[in-house]
């Protein structure tokens, strides 16, 4: 696929937080007093952006001699720092076209970041532009945007602040698309059914009841670490959504006693801190008993808590700045409050059961979206493998379903019926999109799953991202055979198609505030996939083999067509539509379909 470029070559570019031309009273937007201080950054466009899809080829694709040979953290840090024409270029601009004083210019240590200190009438004059101020202080730019010279715009990444109100949910709903948006991240998952007796599970059937003892018959999983000294496997969390001891008590107890008493290693991002406070979230207690239980008392599995304590940020920006450094310029321009930069570890395998950002190809999120993505990219060149949730919202974004009327994100409570919108990280084609699937009633593990009918399971087509190769072939096959044949505007042809795979999603059985419970969603399929993936480097790394990083282009291989359960019974409706029927082969319910477990592992040993 090719990253859609984060700035145009044209001189004139929006700003990211789009005011209206008379502010609101209510906003108390007022026009920012010239001689107001203002610190802004531009952050430099990075180096080799475009051969990113080709260098993860290189080491991901099973044809390549080079599979499996991850880079050095330094090495990809070298290969996308901004060359040195950009930072001359811009340089030049301020200095001698601005005629900017060179002691007001602050060049970043690694050179990929601009600061200038400069008053609100100089950054006006320099932009071309009018800066507001909102009620708390913050600025942004006016709605017709702020110029940069065409050769100056395509050294430059981002600039801010001119979108720098407060936080990215308030920058969507204000920037352009109309009405409003539920939280800037949310959980992918399904409401808790408390179980009233507890006795009658042991005569439950997985269609009733799922269990790890089901999941292990489902996916063919019958796994003992042997790698678990040097394996690595995380799960990530943020804000409020926290596991309880307590609860990973009665999860064990009744499924896995000799692990009572065991918990997750944390690692704190931004202060991030199970024990700080917050309450007990059934996400926060189902990502973690099923990875555990699945993976057993022998693998250590990490928790990077990502502390959200106030109205700005973007959790997603604080985890990957905490992983590598070179992110923290763009980080920290989103939210101030980074401090995390480079000096968390990085795990094998991490799995996220969040949506953060719907996938819209929109001046606002855009450049934002696409610039976390290539971070995803460039930290699987390291051999990390990123395991994200496709949604419950079937074709519609988050767990309501919201769809585009209009240039508006509307949900059913208004009337829906519009195009679909995917969501990220799952959209991202460096991520891998768990969709969610169930027993059939009345079936047994030994049958093929459909795709859940108790909520539709998130997937589609990615209005940010072009398809890439590695999938390019199976979606086709889609799109020809068994695609709904819906108006062009509905939903993006061309664009990276999700989810990649499949997992059960329901009725899971999980302890949560202090008793069993039925829930799950693809937040329940996407740990239980990632524990697979974490089983399966344990058994390359005991082979002499390295972790399996970037799977996708693997995943799609001949070689792995005999590696998942193909299900072709169900649909993910949303948008007053039936969205999309699962079907033979791939498709954006279910993906590539179920996983079993030898034949997976079988294939990814087989390879260097």
């Amino acid at each position: 696929m090719t990253v859609l470029p984060l700035l145009t070559l044209s001189s004139l570019l929006l700003c990211g937080f789009a005011l209206p031309n008379s502010p609101s009273p209510a906003l108390h937007r007022r026009r920012a007093s010239p001689s107001t201080p203002i610190a802004l950054k531009l952050t430099l466009a990075q180096s080799n952006l475009h051969n990113l899809d080709s260098f993860l080829l290189d080491i991901s694709d099973p044809r390549s001699p080079n599979y499996g040979n991850h880079w050095s953290p330094q090495r990809v840090k070298d290969t996308f720092r901004p060359a040195a024409e950009s930072v001359d270029t811009v340089h030049a601009w301020l200095t001698k076209d601005a005629g900017l004083d060179e002691n007001r210019i602050r060049l970043g240590a690694d050179g990929d970041v601009f600061h200038l200190d400069l008053t609100v009438g100089e950054a006006e004059r320099l932009l071309e532009t009018e800066y507001w101020e909102d009620g708390d202080g913050s600025l942004g730019c006016h709605d017709e945007g702020y110029k940069l010279p065409s050769h100056v715009a395509k050294h430059v990444d981002l600039l801010w602040p001119t979108t720098h109100l407060s936080s990215l949910n308030r920058i969507t709903r204000r920037g352009g698309l109309g009405g409003s948006l539920p939280p800037l991240a949310g959980r992918d998952g399904v409401a808790i059914k408390p179980i009233e007796n507890v006795a009658s599970l042991a005569q439950s059937g997985c269609d009733e009841s799922v269990t790890l003892d089901c999941l292990r018959a489902l996916y063919n999983f019958d796994f003992t670490p042997v790698s678990a000294d040097v394996n690595t496997v995380g799960v990530f969390a943020w804000g409020g959504n926290i596991y309880r001891t307590s609860d990973l008590d009665i999860f064990f107890a009744e499924y896995s006693p000799e692990q009572v008493g065991t918990f997750p290693t944390l690692i704190s991002v931004e202060g991030g801190d199970p024990e700080l406070g917050g309450k007990s979230s059934s996400e926060g207690d189902l990502d973690i008993e099923l990875m555990m239980g699945l993976l057993g008392p022998h693998q250590n599995l990490s928790l990077y808590q990502v502390a959200l304590n106030n109205a700005s940020g973007d959790p997603t920006d604080r985890f990957l700045a905490a992983l590598d450094e070179s992110y923290c310029p763009t980080a920290s321009s989103f939210d101030p409050n980074i401090t995390d930069c480079g000096n968390k570890p990085r795990t094998n395998v991490v799995s996220i059961s969040y949506h953060f950002n719907p996938d819209l190809n929109d001046p606002v999120i855009s450049p934002i979206v696409q610039r976390q993505c290539a971070e995803f990219g460039k930290l699987a060149l390291t051999g990390m493998t990123f395991i994200a949730s496709s949604g419950d919202g079937g074709v519609g974004y988050g767990a309501s379903g919201g769809c585009l009327v209009n240039g508006t994100i509307n949900f059913p409570a208004q009337g829906n019926k519009g195009s679909f919108i995917g969501q990220l990280p799952a959209s991202c084609p460096y991520v891998t999109a768990v969709g969610a699937t169930s027993v059939s009633e009345g079936a047994n593990t030994d049958q093929i799953e459909e795709a859940t009918t108790d909520f539709p399971s998130g997937g589609g087509f990615s209005n940010n991202f072009l398809r890439p190769q590695w999938q390019a072939d199976a979606v086709q096959n889609y799109l020809d055979k068994y695609a709904p044949d819906y108006a062009e505007d509905i939903f993006n042809r061309s664009g990276r198609a999700y989810p990649d795979v499949a997992a059960n999603g329901y009725p899971i059985v999980v302890a949560t505030k202090g008793r069993l419970v039925h829930t799950g969603g693809t937040s329940a399929s996407t740990p239980i996939f990632a524990s697979l993936i974490a089983a399966v480097n344990d058994a390359r790394l005991a082979a002499g083999k390295s972790p399996v990083g970037f799977i996708n282009p693997a995943l799609y291989s001949p070689a792995f067509a005999s590696a998942f359960n193909d299900v072709t019974k169900g649909s993910n409706p949303a948008c007053e539509t039936d969205g999309f029927p699962a079907a033979p082969g791939w498709d954006p319910v279910t993906g590539l379909g179920t996983p079993n477990f030898e034949k997976l592992k079988a294939a990814f040993l087989a390879l260097p």
